[in-house]
């Protein structure tokens, strides 16, 4: 492993994490407001599920909540579609559900840059190739998700993922991150065509 991912990686995303957060408090808390009087409760502004981290440890992932809690007669959630709401539906589009997750970085869960963290429940699911891509911490944002995001398939993203593990360096990082800004700005690959959200991974998509 290279002296920029077992040593200045760390404390570079620390560092840009902490001001982040700094400057962002006031829009966050805006952001907050807005998903409570969406969702009409308190419960209804964070997402939290655990995820699997560096090496396969599992962690608690921070994420806006953009969807409600809406069941249909039997109790059962309705489709993503019809629970994601409009403030939700914003907030998923330029990638705010994803700013809570800079206090994963603080801690020490996630980095700014790195594979997406992805349930628990796909690590029977992946080859062993493919589990690779927890070889390094996960990310805010990666190469998979700068190179189609959640507009191509399961196995091109943990391609790009593993691809990402092989040439980590801090040029890339900063590849990554530019790159994006873009794609939040041009608000591309958000979901894949004709889904609301992320299609699941089941071993073969």
């Amino acid at each position: 492993m290279s002296v920029y991912v077992s040593l200045v990686k760390r404390g570079i995303d620390f560092i840009l994490a902490l001001i982040m957060l700094c400057i962002l408090m006031p829009f966050l808390c805006v952001v907050v407001i807005l998903l409570l009087i969406a969702h009409k409760k308190i419960t209804g502004i964070f997402f939290v599920q655990t995820r699997l981290g560096y090496r396969g440890i599992p962690f608690n992932i921070l994420k806006f909540k953009t969807m409600s809690d809406e069941r249909d007669e039997s109790g059962i959630l309705l489709p993503d579609a019809d629970r994601l709401t409009p403030v939700g539906r914003v907030v998923r589009a330029l990638s705010i559900d994803e700013l809570p997750q800079l206090v994963n970085v603080l801690k020490g869960d996630m980095a700014l840059v790195g594979p997406r963290p992805l349930p628990v429940k796909y690590r029977e699911l992946y080859t062993l190739e493919q589990f690779r891509r927890h070889n390094v911490r996960p990310g805010i944002t990666g190469w998979a998700q700068v190179n189609g995001r959640n507009n191509i398939s399961w196995t091109k993203k943990f391609e790009y993922d593993v691809w990402y593990v092989e040439h980590i360096s801090f040029m890339l990082d900063l590849k990554i991150l530019f790159l994006t800004i873009k794609k939040v700005f041009m608000r591309e690959g958000v979901a894949k065509d004709g889904e609301a959200t992320t299609v699941p991974f089941d071993g073969t998509n």
